[in-house]
């Protein structure tokens, strides 16, 4: 089988941990070009440039972003111009509009565009939005809790404006809860935690219709804390490490203790869209933390530094 040729565009953390592990075991990606200001993949070619990556190869036609979300739409805009599909990772963009003209442009001139949301592809998502279809919500909560030096060493993007803060980790929730639940819910409330020296939060709590409740936090040290639990007219529902382990009143009912296939899912999904010639834009979880970075309380809390 021919596999088809991707360039991957920022490689920091998450594109060496998870995007180039998922390509290398893909038979349907060969990762031929990276574009980076300075790091690189030992054996592929890379690039500083973007505009010279466009330039100088032609024969690669689909572009993964794995840059933070500010520059990102720059790098998409350019990459829809000269006719390649592309693939975004979470969250797709800085701000909602700018993503809704990526779409557009990429239906104008029939390209795939990808917006991946990967906690979606955990192993016990499907299977837990089954079991959900036929029952009645009575009460849901996420806990949301992760060490933001564990998993953005000195990343200080994240913190400055567009980078999200605890919402980067916690529309990873976001994007499971609006897969599976039966019904859709909004924001009524929420209560954002500010570090005195940062332009993001750091801890959130939000409240949903439905009697859907949330707690984000990213100052959590030692065991990371994963966790969706549902209560319904007929049981209660748990997604445990991230949505990869499914319990059923208490009881294992399917998934992994893993959470190395979602990237591979996405790539796979990717190449259905490329084939099929469609694109995939859900922005139902990044409405949910637009909601509440207009709605929230702004409270300040101790100053953080890595």
């Amino acid at each position: 089988m021919t596999r088809t040729k991707v360039a991957l565009v920022g490689i920091g953390k998450i594109a060496l941990d998870q995007h180039v592990p998922a390509l290398n075991a893909s038979s349907d990606w060969e990762l031929a070009a990276t574009v980076s200001r300075s790091g690189k993949v030992d054996g592929i070619p890379a690039f500083t440039d973007f505009a010279t990556f466009l330039a100088e190869r032609p024969d690669i036609p689909v572009v993964s972003l794995c840059m933070p979300p500010v520059p990102r739409y720059a790098y998409a805009e350019a990459a829809l111009a000269a006719g390649r599909h592309v693939m975004l990772e979470k969250p797709p963009g800085a701000t909602l509009a700018e993503v809704h003209a990526l779409e557009a442009m990429a239906i104008s001139k029939g390209l795939t565009l990808y917006a991946t949301w990967h906690s979606r592809m955990a192993h016990a998502v499907a299977p837990a939005k089954a079991w959900l279809a036929d029952k009645t919500i009575r009460q849901a909560h996420i806990t949301w809790r992760e060490d933001v030096r564990k998993w953005h060493p000195g990343q200080d993007w994240v913190f400055q404006p567009g980078g999200m803060g605890v919402f980067d980790p916690g529309i990873n929730a976001l994007s499971i809860l609006t897969e599976i639940l039966p019904r859709p819910v909004h924001l009524t409330r929420a209560t954002l935690e500010f570090p005195s020296n940062r332009q993001t939060p750091i801890a959130a709590q939000l409240t949903f219709s439905g009697n859907v409740t949330a707690d984000f936090d990213w100052r959590q040290e030692g065991p990371q804390t994963w966790d969706i639990d549902i209560q319904t007219d007929r049981g209660h529902l748990a997604l445990r490490m991230g949505g990869n382990v499914l319990e059923i009143d208490g009881k294992p009912s399917a998934g992994e203790n893993t959470i190395m296939g979602e990237y591979p899912a996405l790539y796979a999904r990717m190449a259905d869209l490329v084939r099929t010639g469609t694109s995939d834009v859900d922005l139902s979880p990044m409405v949910h933390v637009a909601d509440a970075l207009t709605l929230g309380e702004r409270l300040t809390t101790d100053a953080f530094d890595f």
